[in-house]
């Protein structure tokens, strides 16, 4: 008997209308091109004018995966955003998204996991729609991280961009969808990736703070070791992947995880050097441009990676 299982039926992304490159942002901060680039990847990275938001971001990236998914959004039961940059403290943005879609009365509610937050989600979702409480889900990643930046920082403003990337689940029985997930925290680590207020603390939403070396380090370890360990759950080897869609957050963490794993850099999705890291936006953007450029297709297994503040970290294996 065939398993019931979170299939996707679509994916879409957003982005901001301003495009910046570094040699742009080197006009506001002291800082350069080459510098830039040969410690990050980073090229250029979208920021959000004042009247784009993370929900209207977030809306425009869940239109687009309806469309691709052939689905009208009244057919969705199921709304969850990862964001670590909502509109307003409350309500969640994800409402806000629904309001936006013309969507009425399903749950629709914000995961707050930082950069690996699509993957919290993402976890949730599967979890909802195998148990039977959810057929039909949208997923979003979406970030205005422009809006909790210190500009006066170079060595964590460059590093950020705005964006949001979507996608539908459905359930399906079969064998395509997602095969395994696995998800990891460890609050030890809270002080490398933070941000410098919140409402219960400052009553301010603060500023990014980051320890980039130490960031890197565990960055690696923890995301070679998740997904060797998800690939353990889905019983499927290394050797049979076809693509690995990381977290965009630095060109450096993404080349040496792969070499733990022993994964050619042909079988790897990069969109860090266009986008910048966008956080929880950062996982499902990136998939959608390689769904959309023909790379990914249907029948190919898929590895998802993010690591964020938290720390936390998790991964996704996925026959999409």
């Amino acid at each position: 008997m065939s398993a019931r299982r979170a299939i996707i039926a679509g994916t879409g992304s957003a982005l901001p209308r301003t495009r910046v490159s570094n040699a742009e942002l080197s006009d506001r901060v002291d800082t350069s091109d080459e510098w830039i680039t040969d410690r990050t990847g980073i090229k250029f990275r979208h920021i959000a004018q004042p009247d784009e938001t993370t929900a209207t971001l977030g809306a425009a990236a869940a239109a687009k995966a309806l469309e691709a998914a052939g689905m009208d959004a009244g057919e969705i039961d199921l709304i969850i955003l990862a964001t670590a940059t909502p509109d307003n403290t409350f309500p969640a943005s994800a409402t806000k998204i629904q309001r936006l879609l013309g969507i009425r009365g399903c749950a629709a509610f914000d995961v707050a996991a930082v950069c690996s937050g699509f993957l919290y989600a993402l976890s949730v979702a599967e979890s909802m729609i195998r148990a039977g409480s959810a057929s039909k889900a949208l997923v979003i990643g979406s970030e205005t991280f422009s809006r909790i930046l210190d500009w006066e920082d170079r060595t964590t403003c460059v590093l950020f961009g705005d964006g949001a990337g979507a996608l539908v689940l459905k359930a399906e029985d079969g064998d395509r969808g997602i095969l395994a997930t696995k998800l990891h925290a460890d609050g030890e680590y809270d002080d490398m990736l933070f941000v410098d207020g919140g409402p219960s603390t400052t009553g301010t939403v603060g500023k990014l703070r980051m320890k980039g070396r130490e960031v890197f380090r565990h960055a690696v370890v923890n995301l070679a070791e998740v997904m060797t360990e998800t690939l353990n759950l889905a019983g499927v080897h290394a050797d049979d992947v076809d693509w690995v869609v990381p977290h965009q957050a630095n060109a450096r963490i993404i080349d040496a995880t792969v070499r733990k794993l022993g994964l050619p850099a042909e079988k790897v999705v990069v969109t860090v050097d266009q986008h910048a890291n966008t956080s929880a936006a950062s996982v499902p953007l990136a998939l959608d441009v390689a769904v959309k450029d023909g790379r990914i297709k249907h029948g190919d297994l898929i590895v998802l990676e993010a690591m964020g503040g938290g720390f936390t970290w998790g991964a996704a294996v996925i026959r999409f």
